[in-house]
């Protein structure tokens, strides 16, 4: 009996562990800004969103410089949060999402043809602002960074709004109850 239970148990393992026989992880999906923030669905994973919420967040980017094909990590985020907010059924609409660029990230601001003959290649991260527009995010850069990194007003791109600065914005949200996001 006890060689019978052990065949059955060998077999069983061997049948597990075949190539296909456990279910593969669920896919990376995109499921509203497509640009970036790939995210996993996990509908019984714990702290889903509440769809019943409005969320209002406030973003600081200031991490990334310009590089060829490299998103700005905060921006990248951004969308993620969409994402997953999705994939949990929170649609965009119940998201007050707003972002103010500064710092070293300051550059992902230009506009197309300014920040390729600053960079001499495309903004990688351009796509993806025009994603986030469209869903209803609010762009800033902070202007005191316009003016510490040489950037002409005129050469913004026209999707993001000029700030007074970063300064002003993060405060500002924040006292109106917006959560505060750094990245």
């Amino acid at each position: 009996m006890e060689k019978v239970f052990l065949l059955i148990a060998a077999c069983a393992c061997l049948v597990l562990l075949a190539p296909g026989a456990v279910k593969a992880e669920r896919p990376w999906e995109h499921p509203v800004i497509k640009a970036a923030g790939e995210v996993v669905s996990l509908p019984k994973a714990e702290v889903q969103p509440d769809s019943a919420i409005s969320y209002k967040i406030v973003f600081d980017i200031t991490k990334g410089k310009a590089a060829k094909g490299k998103l700005i990590p905060g921006l990248a985020k951004v969308a993620r949060l969409i994402n997953v907010f999705a994939s949990a059924g929170v649609k965009p609409g119940k998201l007050a999402l707003v972002l103010v660029i500064h710092g070293p990230a300051t550059e992902a601001a230009l506009a197309p043809a300014a920040y390729e003959k600053k960079h001499g290649f495309a903004n990688p991260s351009l796509a993806l602002i025009d994603q986030l527009k469209q869903v209803g995010v609010k762009l800033y850069v902070c202007g005191q960074g316009l003016k510490e990194h040489g950037i002409a007003h005129r050469d913004v791109n026209p999707q993001i709004e000029i700030a007074l600065s970063a300064l002003t914005v993060l405060p500002t949200y924040q006292l109106r109850g917006y959560a505060f996001l750094p990245f």
